[in-house]
């Protein structure tokens, strides 16, 4: 039962990792070189896509994590479920307001406030990419010990 719940720990936050860093990296600097209106018109159905498969992934790895550490005595393991956790309030917290705003169904999406929200919203998300980063290196690490 061990060894499951450090692998799906590991296997979801790394999932989670890859897919953050993805976007931060690939999708949305290739979204924001199409301009701003195509950009803003492509972020709203991505973004709730993203949603679909990150919520699950991170909570599945919280929850893995803080199992494996309830099951080892291993702080790091709980260490790992809380970088991971801790996009979830980040995202609900600190990114929210901007979503809200770029979601919004009357935003002229070729201006220019619209262009700086989507900028704001990639260094927010940048966050994200490290913490998960961070995350998955601890369970890395763990299971590497292992």
């Amino acid at each position: 039962m061990l060894e499951a719940m450090q692998f799906v720990a590991v296997m979801t936050c790394t999932l989670f990792t890859g897919a953050a860093i993805y976007i931060n990296l690939v999708e949305h600097p290739a979204r924001m070189g199409c301009g701003t209106e195509l950009a803003a018109t492509e972020w709203a159905p991505s973004y709730k896509r993203a949603v679909a498969m990150q919520v699950p992934l991170a909570v599945v790895s919280a929850v893995a994590g803080i199992a494996s550490w309830l099951m080892t005595g291993w702080i790091m393991w709980l260490i790992g479920a809380i970088l991971i956790f801790a996009v979830i309030p980040f995202t609900l917290i600190v990114i929210m307001p901007t979503n809200k705003l770029l979601l919004d169904p009357g935003r002229d999406r070729a201006s220019a406030e619209t262009r700086a929200l989507l900028e704001k919203w990639s260094k927010l998300h940048t966050v994200r990419s490290i913490l998960s980063l961070f995350a998955s290196s601890v369970f890395l690490v763990l299971i590497l010990r292992t």
